[in-house]
């Protein structure tokens, strides 16, 4: 394996690796987390092995009640009683607010799971375009909020859950809300998850000299409820073109590796795929990490942007 910090990193894992198996002999005992969307796909899963290693929980949800059942589920697989559930609304800014503000502690690992994906031209109230709304702007508030937190824990980690469909949009600061060009739900998605690439970038960057690191993973291609916008000839034609869909529990795992793995300690900025850091992407090849979601230059402006666009909504 190879943790050289200057050289793509390498580890026992691969795409058919489980959250359980990527975790297996860590003791995250007395480790907090928190997991946004942790009541349904992936973050169950990625909740689950982090509760298992010893790691108190917190389910961040839309739907209370959902996560309530997942907690008590949890619980029952893993024996950990410390799985907790808060409410969190990441496209409503005052829902953020209020789950920051209500956080006691120190945060040792922050895992920006929840999503949507492909939804029709919806916008928040503030006129926000839905999906970097919510994929990308709910959870840099979230990070950004729960930053005293984060520093108050030793060595905290963030994971940033980007996607391959990053490789079709960079972020169009010229028009990131769709005013003037046509929306595309394709390109809006796309250009969220770059978005959270950048993200992690940025607040590596920033937060690392204080003890916080950020990565940023694609989990993989999950049957889900991210996917209930996809019609089926969509997902007819993801798996000709090569897709092999994970089960939640593959599709948790380079999350949850890049959250606890020891070798990763102090490592951040990177964007890892199938339990490993990503190569730069080609022409032609269905994976890797485009340029454009690790430009450093792109990552501060739209940390600069994501900012102003939350002060402006705050007037």
């Amino acid at each position: 394996m190879t943790t050289d910090s200057t050289g793509p990193i390498t580890t026992p894992f691969n795409a058919e690796s489980t959250a359980a198996e990527v975790v297996a002999g860590i003791d995250l005992t007395g480790r907090r987390a928190v997991v946004t969307g942790g009541s349904s796909g992936i973050g169950v899963e990625t909740a689950r092995a982090l509760a298992g290693a010893g790691a108190e929980v917190t389910l961040a949800v839309r739907d209370v009640q959902a996560g309530e059942r997942t907690a008590q589920d949890i619980t029952g697989t893993t024996g950990n009683k410390q799985v907790l559930v808060a409410p969190l609304d990441l496209a409503d800014q005052r829902s953020v607010a209020a789950f920051t503000a209500a956080w006691d502690g120190p945060l040792d690992i922050l895992i920006n799971n929840a999503g949507v994906m492909y939804t029709p031209e919806l916008r928040t109230s503030e006129g926000w375009e839905l999906q970097f709304a919510t994929n990308h702007l709910g959870h840099f508030a979230l990070a950004t909020g729960l930053y005293p937190a984060l520093t108050a824990a030793d060595r905290a980690r963030i994971v940033a859950l980007s996607s391959v469909g990053h490789l079709r949009q960079p972020v169009d600061f010229d028009d990131i809300d769709f005013r003037r060009t046509p929306f595309d739900t394709e390109l809006a998605y796309g250009q969220s998850k770059t978005a959270n690439a950048l993200f992690a970038v940025e607040a590596n960057r920033r937060w690392a000299g204080d003890g916080v690191t950020a990565n940023a993973v694609h989990p993989g291609a999950i049957l889900s409820n991210l996917t209930r916008h996809m019609s089926q000839d969509e997902l007819d034609k993801a798996i000709a073109s090569g897709y092999v869909f994970k089960t939640p529990e593959q599709g948790a795992a380079t999350s949850v590796l890049v959250a606890t793995w020891p070798g990763l300690e102090g490592i951040g900025g990177r964007y890892f795929e199938d339990c490993q850091e990503a190569h730069p992407h080609h022409e032609g090849d269905p994976g890797g990490v485009a340029a454009h979601a690790l430009d450093p230059v792109a990552a501060e402006r739209l940390w600069q942007v994501s900012l102003d666009m939350l002060a402006a909504a705050r007037t």
